[in-house]
């Protein structure tokens, strides 16, 4: 029976390969969040007002995301959330 050299079983290289490229897909479609500054966030909130995505509700001093019915009391928050959502979105968009 002819015994297998360790050093010739390259297996383990493959698996670990694949996993730092599944790993770098993921960290590629994931959206960085710390790039959302207060002028940023308030921008991209008038957009999504003017675009009916986002309700201002001045008498709670909320924001309401339409499309997902969340409300934010933060420009900030709610700005990182719409980045994930609509990231999200369109990955179960491709996935169909």
């Amino acid at each position: 029976m002819a015994m297998l050299d360790l050093h010739d079983d390259t297996s383990a290289d493959y698996e670990q390969f694949e996993k730092e490229q599944l790993a770098q897909d993921r960290d590629a479609s994931r959206v960085d969040t710390a790039d959302v500054d207060d002028a940023t966030a308030q921008n991209l909130i008038n957009d999504l007002v003017d675009a009916d995505i986002v309700t201002p509700v001045p008498e709670d001093q909320v924001l309401v995301h339409e499309p997902s019915g969340t409300v934010f009391d933060s420009s900030t928050q709610l700005a990182v959330f719409h980045r994930g959502w609509t990231v999200g979105r369109d990955a179960d968009a491709e996935g169909e």
